[in-house]
């Protein structure tokens, strides 16, 4: 029988997580193993609604684990790292990085392995049973939208990876924590202050760094693929109305192609599943300057 992580005590979780925790993400399972206590708490605050198969589960995708790095730097400045299988994708990092080493270490895992899909930087949102894909620059306020829209009502599918399946073009969720940084934080710590938040990482390469917990619809429909709709290019300006923009499909194919993890690995299976991303969807650009007037203009798209 699967349990919820939210059914297990912190404790439970973190001898579970000594010896491997099994946790499923969307099409995805990782076996996931750590001694460090801030990477259990953070599995327990972030990830309360998300299944945990059961153990003697014979398949996974990916093996990782957070780890402390050897020698003096266990007890002088103690560091972790990353590990997929035996291998250290990254370089060791502060402990109290841990759970965003882990947050970044999984994104790493199937940006570089699941080549059965199309992968792509952005944001994914569902509404209606039409999805839009959010890219963007560092800055644009993309992570600040994406959070936003995900606790007014918006199903969360990815706030980094959009997934698309080859054979039919939908968006596969991942419902995963979204990631918040610098100047994002305090916003939506302000306007959404119900919501769960994880340990706040500072000093990290992106920055001031936290994690929220996605609601608890986006991870019970974690099966549910979503057909796409939009591709919408955010830029946050201060002072600027909501508005959006007609973009050409073009250029908004190149960004995409330029901004996929493996569309040149796909060679002409991923041309064909980007064009017909492309092709099925609106391409906007969106500038806002205040979050509020931002929702409410999304919520025309769907009206």
């Amino acid at each position: 029988m699967n349990l919820r992580i939210a059914d297990l005590t912190r404790a439970e979780l973190a001898q579970r997580l000594a010896r491997g925790l099994d946790l499923a993400t969307g099409p995805f399972r990782f076996r996931i193993t750590s001694a460090e206590a801030r990477v259990a708490e953070g599995l327990h605050g972030l990830y309360a609604d998300f299944p945990v198969t059961e153990e003697a589960a014979p398949l996974r995708d990916f093996h990782v684990r957070v780890e402390r790095v050897p020698g003096l730097r266990r007890w002088l400045r103690p560091q972790i790292r990353f590990m997929h299988d035996a291998h250290a994708p990254f370089k060791p990092l502060p402990a109290e990085h841990a759970l965003a080493s882990l947050e970044w270490g999984m994104n790493w895992c199937i940006a570089s392995y699941a080549h059965h899909l199309l992968s792509l930087h952005a944001a994914v949102l569902e509404k209606n049973g039409r999805a839009v894909l959010l890219p963007g620059e560092p800055g644009a306020g993309k992570s600040t939208l994406t959070a936003a829209l995900a606790l007014s009502g918006w199903r969360l599918l990815s706030d980094e990876i959009a997934l698309v399946r080859l054979e039919d073009g939908l968006l596969l969720p991942l419902a995963r924590p979204v990631n918040l940084k610098n100047a994002s934080i305090d916003i939506i710590r302000a306007r959404f202050p119900e919501a769960v938040y994880g340990p706040l990482s500072r000093d990290t390469h992106k920055g001031a760094v936290i994690h929220l917990r996605p609601p608890g619809d986006a991870v019970a429909r974690m099966a549910e693929p979503a057909l796409p709709a939009w591709v919408v290019f955010p830029r946050w300006q201060a002072g600027a109305p909501a508005r959006f923009k007609p973009r050409p499909r073009a250029g908004t194919f190149v960004y995409a192609a330029e901004n996929s993890f493996n569309y040149s690995v796909l060679g002409e299976t991923g041309f064909a599943a980007l064009r017909g991303l492309i092709d099925r969807s609106e391409c906007l650009d969106f500038s806002y300057g205040d979050l509020d007037h931002a929702l409410a203009a999304f919520e025309g798209l769907v009206t």
